[in-house]
């Protein structure tokens, strides 16, 4: 879109509308990112939100000047000589002067760093937590009795008892009565999602009917005033109830080094696990353009013996992954049976375990898939899998590894790392890709004769079950591409029952043939 200079250069002194335009437009901050068409692209920072770009575009009287139009990513636009607001995307002017929008999309991301203090800083980061978190069990106590969920009225009743009470500075008790809120306003989306049972039930009124506590080692917010960071030497200056502890040391990847580093904004949480201290930082990364024209699609068939089949032929088996899981089982199992104390922490501790190990298999897989369909200019085609748990019937000996299936979190880091990288995603309807011939279109429940292997009962091709059904997530979704219509609504229930299967041929009209026409 422009050609860019150094990040964060300043800006020229002799720009007198910077003045006017930081006087009417109090919280704002502008620095050279780069030039477009010729004119001066600046990026702007309106009260902490980043995505504000602005350009210089010529008087249209013709009088020579040069004035900036301001633009928000929210769709808000502000110029020197007044404030207005539109909803459109498209370019217009404002008291005589031209403005056009420009949206920048911020990826949101957690760098998780892991703190490795002294015997004398674990102490007292311990004693922190626990004086937050008792302070925040008192407040939610008030909270509830006097049923004020809103966050100044809150801290109006409790604020300078927080402070004398427990020795908190201004902003810890702020965040005490901030987390407060935030966990009664979670609380209600929940009751209202019906997450916590149905109204009335024994335990939606459990949930609805005693205020909210607070592990005394649950997570604490800061902020910039309360922690400074020092990625080059990998240190941080912590603010604690027995003063401001500095050159806390923490670890990190060169990766985390640099993401932190660039794009590390607003909190950071304090997080205690294990006996191991972490810092959780919030970091807005740009969103890269999406490719707006793919010359084809990766499809991804999801599974659970095999965990991702492209439709190159590449296949992530889960056997590894699968027998950790059955070995997991029948410890747990065998622990459960003991319900003792110490039974009780091993579960604890080998049940994070196994989310760690899925994790890292999930994170290695879309890593890999998404810089694949980067590097050969593809999109990525995906199955819409939302409610499969609820529309499939499975026996009692496959419901464990169904239940363990860590579709979703896949999925989700598939998106995100794609949106990093500017790759376009198109989520499709998954009936009948396991049953559909990629060579034909010929729909038949025989065709697929085993867990592995797919041969159409119609033209005789023979391959891979899950390859065969990559390749008809892939033509769909560049049919849906085509089309101008990506697909995000979830597939309907319509598979005929276990023994019912009847025979369909379907063209590539109905959007189910792997090979759609030119």
């Amino acid at each position: 879109m422009y050609r860019r200079v150094e990040a964060g250069a300043p800006l020229d002194p002799a720009d007198t509308w910077r003045e006017r335009l930081l006087k009417t437009n109090r919280g704002l901050r502008a620095s050279l990112l780069g030039y477009r068409h010729g004119a001066r692209v600046f990026s702007l920072v309106l009260r902490g939100t980043p995505g504000l770009h602005l350009w210089e575009e010529s008087h249209p009287c013709g009088r020579g000047a040069e004035r900036p139009a301001v633009v928000s990513g929210g769709g808000r636009r502000w110029c020197a000589q007044s404030r207005f607001t539109r909803s459109s995307d498209q370019e217009g002017t404002c008291g005589g002067w031209s403005y056009m929008y420009v949206r920048s999309v911020i990826v949101k991301l957690t760098v998780q760093v892991r703190l490795l203090p002294t015997p004398v800083q674990a102490a007292a980061l311990e004693a922190t937590l626990r004086a937050c978190n008792e302070a925040a069990t008192w407040v939610s106590g008030v909270a509830f009795e006097k049923d004020v969920r809103r966050n100044f009225a809150l801290r109006r009743l409790v604020y300078d008892e927080v402070r004398a009470r427990w020795g908190l500075g201004a902003q810890a008790a702020q965040h005490v009565v901030k987390k407060t809120c935030d966990a009664y306003a979670t609380l209600r989306a929940n009751l209202k999602a019906g997450n916590l049972g149905k109204p009335g039930s024994k335990r939606y009124r459990r949930a609805a009917g005693k205020p909210v506590c607070f592990r005394p080692r649950g997570a604490q917010p800061y902020d910039d005033r309360m922690l400074s960071w020092q990625t080059v030497e990998r240190r941080v200056s912590v603010w604690t109830v027995a003063g401001r502890i500095k050159d806390v040391a923490f670890t990190a990847s060169p990766e985390q080094l640099a993401t932190l580093a660039l794009h590390r904004r607003g909190e950071s949480d304090l997080v205690c696990r294990d006996g191991m201290w972490f810092l959780n930082a919030t970091c807005e990364i740009p969103e890269a353009p999406t490719n707006p024209d793919p010359v084809d699609f990766l499809g991804i068939d999801l599974g659970i013996v095999n965990i991702a089949t492209t439709s190159d032929g590449e296949i992530m088996a889960g056997r590894e992954l699968n027998r950790a899981r059955v070995r997991e089982r029948g410890l747990r199992a065998r622990l459960q049976r003991k319900n003792t104390p110490s039974a009780k922490r091993r579960l604890k501790k080998r049940r994070r375990k196994e989310a760690r190990r899925a994790r890292d298999v999930n994170h290695k897989i879309a890593k890999h898939v998404v810089a694949e369909a980067e590097r050969t200019g593809r999109g990525m085609a995906l199955e819409d899998l939302t409610g499969i748990r609820e529309r499939v019937r499975l026996r009692k000996p496959q419901r464990a590894a169904h239940s363990s299936w860590a579709f979703a979190q896949l999925g989700q880091f598939i998106a995100y790392k794609a949106r990093k990288a500017g790759v376009p995603v198109v989520h499709v309807d998954p009936a009948y890709t396991s049953r559909t011939c990629a060579e034909c279109g010929y729909i038949d429940k025989a065709n697929r004769v085993s867990q592995a292997w797919f041969a159409c009962r119609s033209c005789g091709f023979v391959d891979h079950a899950d390859r065969n059904g990559s390749r008809n997530i892939r033509a769909r979704a560049w049919e849906l591409w085509r089309r101008g219509a990506p697909s995000t609504a979830p597939a309907p229930s319509r598979t005929p029952r276990s023994g019912t299967g009847r025979k369909r041929s379907i063209t590539a009209s109905d959007a189910r043939c792997a090979n759609p026409a030119p």
